[in-house]
């Protein structure tokens, strides 16, 4: 009667209240089980003091209400395996159906955030992302390469200077004493030309040497 005053009540709430029934139940069957334990115990010491006396009669009768008290326990015990297999059977619906709503409560809100969502803006949103990203790492390379720039200036100088010297001591030529006897050509001129005919038999020489000077400086420059 309870959907004429009142709201209909829910699965959940049936389920509640049919377990708690047969919870009861199996409360009651164990009291009326013990009870009938308590008798047997009487009853097998009521036999026993009969047939010490010798009333043979009286423990014919009591046998059988003995038997029939043994038959009733297991009985018992049966309707209760039976009504426990039941609960059991509501209590795991119980949990089957919580987490059927669970289920149900998480796919709305699923549903919902979808919906929420603006598929074409998240995707410009990623877009830019991508774009802003290369950026920033195009603009970490060319600070990086212009700082290896200007720290590598004064090493690259003196590497140079360095090979140049090596090129120049290959082919026999220093450049300090070369400069350094620039000056006194002219007071060793009369001395110079006694030797005429030795610079000219030597002058294919030096135009060799120049000349391969000339390509390893221009191989230089253009490294």
């Amino acid at each position: 009667m309870s959907f004429l005053f009142g709201k209909k009540k829910t699965t959940a709430e049936l389920m509640r209240e049919n377990k708690r029934m047969l919870d009861k139940s199996i409360r009651e069957l164990e009291r009326e089980r013990q009870g009938l334990q308590t008798q047997e115990k009487k009853l097998i010491l009521e036999i026993k003091k009969s047939a010490k006396q010798g009333q043979m009669g009286a423990v014919k009768v009591m046998a059988k209400d003995l038997i029939r008290t043994r038959h009733q326990i297991e009985k018992f015990y049966k309707l209760k395996s039976q009504l426990q297999g039941v609960s059991l059977r509501i209590q795991t619906l119980k949990s089957t159906h919580a987490m059927g709503e669970a289920m149900k409560g998480v796919t709305l809100a699923m549903g919902q955030i979808n919906k929420q969502m603006n598929l074409p803006l998240i995707h410009k949103i990623m877009q830019e992302f991508e774009m802003q990203n290369e950026k920033m790492e195009l603009t970490s390379e060319v600070m990086a390469d212009a700082i290896d720039d200007a720290l590598e200036g004064d090493e690259e100088e003196e590497e140079t200077e360095e090979l140049v010297n090596q090129v120049l001591d290959e082919i026999g030529i220093d450049i300090n004493s070369e400069l350094v006897d620039a000056p006194s050509s002219t007071v060793a001129a009369p001395a110079a030309k006694k030797k005429v005919p030795q610079v000219e038999a030597s002058g294919n020489d030096d135009c060799g040497i120049d000349s391969e000077l000339q390509a390893r400086l221009d191989n230089l420059r253009r490294m």
